[in-house]
């Protein structure tokens, strides 16, 4: 299966921060299980710089720390993750767990506390109403 994989779980310092998400061993056991690996960053793909400073979900906007609205962004973004899976017959993505781009089931609570509230970040919106699985970094064994 071909398979959406965020940057920063692979090591690539996309991050906000300018750092990375890696998780050891699980690019390895995807490709392992017979998986292609499609790299993607949202927020990269939706003009944003790294680092940049943090953002979160409030309702359906997505706003940065500093009080910029960065919705318009994160929708770019997300089109073009879609876009990506239709041109590379992705079935199912392996996201980011509780980003405003790639969270899913839980997202940051918009105030940067960091609290977590029930909530799926942009790009796995517009993933899951096409029809992908959506996995993250604790549940990607299930594709093994």
């Amino acid at each position: 299966m071909k398979i959406l994989v965020s940057t920063c779980l692979l090591g690539v310092h996309c991050k906000y921060s300018g750092g990375s998400n890696h998780v050891s061993g699980m690019a390895e056991a995807l490709q392992a299980a017979g998986h292609t690996l499609v790299p993607v960053c949202p927020e990269v793909y939706g003009g944003l710089p790294t680092p940049r400073t943090p953002a979160e979900r409030v309702g359906e906007k997505v706003l940065a720390k500093d009080g910029r609205d960065v919705t318009a962004q994160y929708q770019k973004g997300a089109a073009a993750a879609l876009q990506l899976a239709h041109l590379t017959g992705c079935t199912a993505a392996v996201l980011k767990a509780n980003s405003p781009s790639c969270g899913c089931g839980t997202i940051y609570d918009g105030t940067f506390s960091g609290r977590k509230i029930c909530g799926n970040g942009v790009t796995t919106e517009v993933l899951l109403a096409a029809g992908l699985a959506i996995y993250n970094e604790e549940t990607y064994t299930e594709l093994l």
